[in-house]
């Protein structure tokens, strides 16, 4: 394939692509979507082979990193053939996040498949405080999940805990001392403003990353690390222990000046930013043009032009943007 880069109106080479594989999950997570969702009809969602036509199209145009995520992605019917497939791209990065709940029978079938790191959604230890973040989730089972990916042979696992003052920022010591036990790093993530929820007031329950980073340092120095994952967090290290601890500050912090990725939905709209409404439909391009990619090669090539330089995400509560974070992928 060829290869060249994809560069937006202000320099930024854009070379991480998040595809969502679908918008369904079996949690109901609060900061994520409402607890009756109504799903995409099946017609409009992207096949595994258009979404695999999409990530070898990326990979043409100089994609390094591409992460899979939904929706819960485990959720999705045959998604081992798609990591297989995609496996064999020759990525410098290939990346799954999940909610852990599958990982226990589906840990290593995915190592297998080529899948190289994974990054598993914990935003409480407390089995009743879990319950209710989730709506349907058991913690038992991500537990066992966590250590399922630990057998199965994963070097990179990251654990994901969206912080939310007073509701689960008591616990960030306790993650802290889990991650350090299980050997796996972990990433605060201040919550962002996708979708109306009802069960809390964003203004009231945000929680920066100063604020977290300040809980840590009560118990252990963080030294900031230069490391780079290829995506928003910034990292440290303690000096007894070999975890990384990152934080996302989509609010308080924001990386847009270095934003280097995009999204595909599941539903095949390209998304240029996160926190704007800037989109291109590849589904389209994808069933106009089903046995060439040319064109949707110079689709995605055309997009760039519309990446915005920033987003506005403000900390008053309102929403931003209607969609919800399992239709845009996370």
């Amino acid at each position: 394939m060829s290869q060249s880069k994809l560069t937006d109106r202000f320099g930024r080479t854009v070379n991480y692509v998040r595809l969502s594989v679908t918008d369904r999950c079996d949690f109901r997570c609060v900061y994520c979507m409402a607890e009756e969702m109504t799903f995409l009809p099946r017609q409009q969602v992207l096949t595994l082979e258009e979404i695999a036509r999409v990530a070898r199209t990326f990979v043409s145009l100089g994609t390094e990193k591409i992460r899979l995520t939904g929706g819960e992605p485990l959720v999705r019917r045959d998604i081992l053939e798609l990591v297989r497939e995609i496996g064999t791209y020759g990525l410098r990065d290939f990346a799954m996040t999940t909610n852990g709940s599958q990982l226990p029978s589906m840990a290593e079938p995915l190592r297998k498949a080529g899948l190289k790191r994974l990054n598993i959604s914990l935003d409480s230890l407390d089995p009743e405080k879990f319950a209710s973040i989730t709506r349907t989730g058991k913690l038992s089972r991500v537990l066992d999940g966590i250590d399922a990916a630990r057998e199965a042979g994963f070097q990179g696992i990251k654990l994901n805990t969206v912080v939310m003052k007073g509701g689960n920022d008591h616990e960030v010591p306790d993650l802290i001392e889990f991650a350090r036990k299980k050997n796996v790093d972990i990433t605060f993530i201040e919550e962002m403003p996708l979708g109306d929820v009802s069960e809390h007031d964003r203004a009231q329950t945000l929680c920066t990353s100063d604020e977290v980073r300040d809980i840590v340092r009560q118990y252990h120095d963080l030294v900031p690390t230069p490391e780079d994952s290829g995506g928003p967090a910034r990292y440290y290290r303690m000096s007894d222990s070999g975890i990384k601890v990152g934080f996302i500050s989509p609010h308080s912090h924001n990386f847009c000046s270095t934003c280097n990725r995009v999204r595909v939905t599941v539903e095949g709209r390209l998304l240029l930013c996160l926190g704007n409404e800037h989109s291109v439909d590849l589904r389209r391009v994808l069933r106009g043009y089903p046995v060439t990619n040319d064109k949707l090669r110079q689709t995605i090539i055309d997009s760039m032009d519309l990446k915005p330089e920033r987003h506005h995400f403000s900390t008053n509560g309102e929403v931003q943007i209607l969609r919800f974070m399992n239709m845009t992928g996370g």
